[in-house]
């Protein structure tokens, strides 16, 4: 199995995929506690929207980010190409 070699493009990508994943964790925590807030939860909704797009884009180029059915993979079979996400 031989790593692939990545492009700035794929580093940026994963960046904001993180960056989503930490507001989106922060509106939850804040929602928790504040379920009444419209203006946050109309930002959490825009936020996931976000980040679905920017995950199914980062997954069409770069391969699955999640396991056990969370993601496609493309024949073939995607999981053995190295590194994964969580690697880099």
């Amino acid at each position: 199995m031989s790593e692939k070699q990545l492009d700035a493009q794929y580093y940026a990508k994963l960046l904001e995929l993180q960056q989503l994943d930490f507001a989106l964790v922060e509106l939850t925590l804040y929602l928790d506690t504040h379920p009444n807030d419209l203006h946050a939860l109309q930002q959490f909704n825009q936020l996931a929207q976000q980040r679905q797009q920017a995950a199914y884009q980062f997954e069409m180029q770069y391969g699955p980010l999640l396991q056990f059915g969370h993601s496609y993979s493309r024949f073939p079979w995607q999981w053995v190409e190295t590194p994964w996400p969580w690697q880099v």
